[in-house]
């Protein structure tokens, strides 16, 4: 009776562990009706108005998508969590998306620093790291299977676009003004090397810490050097603040800034002194009363849903996602990581209404291009004035 009792028993637990098999091989964030996606923006710090921009243009293609069905009979859902812009935070942000709500992907995260802290996290339980907003070359270097990016490098956007515009200005001294790390390094190194194609060296390199609010000796310095372009490695503030002290000295150089300078806080919070200034970028500002038809739809339904006008960070928020639908799809109904890397290394990403340029991404190549064009501030609005600048 014994034996017979302990066969009977290792066959029930036998039994019992093949039935749970299939549950415990689920993919994380996956289930029969629902696809989770985790997001980590800054909600509550110093760039609280794009984290918020950005949330809400993933929410609506979400609801969008819902509304038809979702992707292969499963609705999408988002987890968003708040880091502050801290980099700690954003290490327990990715934890407790990763780790406890169980996220498929991480899609969206927006900061350099953040995305660096995060990113281990997520790579331990194999989360895909999608789109994060930040145009640094960490995010698709060194290669990694679960690294993707979409925006051109600020390297990039001025090592390429900068000789256009010397060229097209006839500019004769070109100066810098750059933050004191590693993104405004690498807006100087950009610079630097679109000058050497033109056997141009920068006139002027000043620089200044993160957090300053007075710009008064640095722009003194290229004002003594006459210089007339002066390249913006600067955030928001920063461009305002270096604009408006030229402009009150009477030093009106032309103003040449990477996408991070392309904001509709520069002219809100700056006025009619931000005119004229240069900055590169890909997606077009979403104003309500924009002349293309479908931005201006767009925009006002963003409008009317969350009662906030949208900028270039809400249509970012909308691209990402509604790019993570077209491989989502792609990967078929047994959507899990592997099928999702393995549909993201074959696709290519036609233009959208908002402008971006055709991309797309292999196993060995995860930046989908890098490609940027100019728009200017005209009337107190950035307007597109030149198509994508090709090596």
């Amino acid at each position: 009776m014994k034996l017979k009792s302990a066969a009977t028993m290792a066959a029930l637990a036998l039994g019992s562990t093949l039935a749970c098999a299939p549950a415990l091989a689920q993919q994380q964030g996956v289930s029969k009706n629902e696809i989770l996606i985790g997001t980590i923006q800054d909600l509550s710090g110093p760039l609280a108005s794009y984290g918020k921009a950005a949330r809400n243009g993933m929410l609506l293609r979400i609801d969008e998508i819902n509304e038809q069905g979702g992707v292969n009979g499963r609705k999408l859902r988002l987890a968003t969590e708040d880091d502050g812009y801290d980099p700690k935070k954003a290490v327990m942000a990715a934890q407790k998306l990763v780790n406890q709500d169980k996220v498929f992907i991480m899609a969206g995260h927006i900061g350099t620093a953040q995305n660096m802290a995060a990113m281990p996290v997520q790579f331990e339980k194999g989360v895909v790291n999608l789109f994060p907003i930040t145009a640094a070359r960490e995010m698709y270097e060194p290669l990694h299977k679960l690294k993707y990016s979409f925006a051109a490098t600020y390297y990039d956007q001025m090592r390429l676009t900068l000789p256009k515009v010397v060229k097209e200005k006839n500019a004769k001294k070109v100066c810098i003004i750059y933050q004191d790390d590693d993104f405004g390094t690498e807006v100087l190194k950009g610079a630097q090397d679109g000058l050497k194609t033109m056997n141009m060296e920068l006139a002027e390199k000043t620089s200044y810490k993160r957090g300053a609010t007075d710009f008064s000796s640095q722009v003194a310095r290229m004002k003594a050097s006459a210089c007339d372009m002066v390249v913006l490695g600067t955030v928001v503030r920063e461009t305002i603040g270096t604009v408006g002290e030229s402009r009150k000295t009477g030093f009106n150089p032309v103003f040449l800034g990477s996408s991070a300078v392309y904001s509709d806080l520069i002219h809100k919070l700056g006025g009619k002194a931000m005119d004229g200034i240069y900055g590169t970028m890909t997606v077009q500002n979403p104003y309500l009363d924009e002349a293309s038809q479908p931005i201006r739809f767009w925009a006002n339904k963003y409008k009317t849903k969350f009662n906030d006008d949208p900028n270039v960070f809400s249509a970012y928020g909308y691209i990402i996602i509604d790019q993570f639908i077209q491989a989502a799809r792609k990967a078929g109904p047994n959507l899990t990581t592997d099928s999702f890397v393995k549909a993201m290394d074959s696709m290519t990403f036609e233009p959208d209404m908002f402008g971006s340029p055709r991309s797309n991404y292999t196993a060995t190549k995860r930046l989908g291009n890098n490609l940027s064009r100019l728009s200017q501030i005209q009337d107190g609005k950035w307007k597109v004035v030149s198509d994508y600048v090709k090596p």
